[in-house]
């Protein structure tokens, strides 16, 4: 509660705020790639934006009729790509692409079965070291998982899953030389702020817990 006396409040009053009601509330989230594996052996790769980190654990949103959700169900191991800004015309590309065939009722009018999908996203697939789906070559960072628990939300149109962080790639140009840290002024996400792609702005500042100060702010 704001106690401070009437005259030293603001003079002047913000705006009013409008109810509304969006049809989506993406309202800037990092876009990811997930890989996974088919049944077949091989690899799906989908572009998401509802990701967020718990330590070493990847909290992770997902169509529930999409390939992505079948593949965890029934085979675990999973990527966890992280592109840049530079790369959102990729990540485009496989927007409207599904592994699933036929395809789903549920997935946007235009959406077409694509068996390839790094190679319709002009992407490079490279080896993980400790789980089957393949790595995004591209992608900056790379998080090699295995997805520990997969269940339906309320709404029952999405699987969240919660997947364990199993071991961290990253460029060398966005890690603070002689350590593990991944340098921020050097790193950016891709961002998905209600269907538009963005980076990162200037660094406005920084967390007291912060390991990596930069020293400018």
């Amino acid at each position: 509660m704001n106690t401070a006396p009437l005259s030293t409040m603001p003079a002047h009053a913000p705006a009013d705020h409008l109810v509304i009601e969006p049809s989506i509330l993406y309202f800037g989230t990092p876009v990811v790639l997930l890989s996974t594996e088919n049944r077949d052996g091989s690899c799906n790769l989908a572009p998401m934006s509802s990701a967020w980190a718990l330590g070493q654990t990847v909290v992770l949103g997902v169509g529930a009729d999409g390939q992505t959700a079948h593949n965890l169900r029934s085979r675990p191991d999973l990527v966890i790509n992280l592109p840049d800004p530079t790369q959102w015309a990729a990540v485009e590309r496989l927007a409207p692409l599904t592994g699933r065939n036929p395809v789903p009722a549920t997935k946007a009018h235009g959406c077409r079965f694509e068996p390839d999908k790094f190679t319709a996203a002009g992407l490079h697939a490279e080896p993980s070291h400790l789980v089957r789906p393949p790595r995004v070559a591209e992608c900056p960072i790379q998080l090699e998982a295995s997805a520990q628990r997969v269940r339906t939300d309320v709404s029952g149109a999405f699987v969240i899953v919660e997947a364990a962080v199993r071991k961290v790639h990253a460029a060398p140009q966005i890690v603070v030389p002689g350590t593990h840290h991944v340098d921020p002024t050097a790193w950016s996400p891709l961002i998905y702020n209600f269907r538009h792609y963005f980076g990162l702005g200037p660094e406005l500042g920084h967390s007291y817990r912060t390991e990596t100060p930069s020293g400018t702010v």
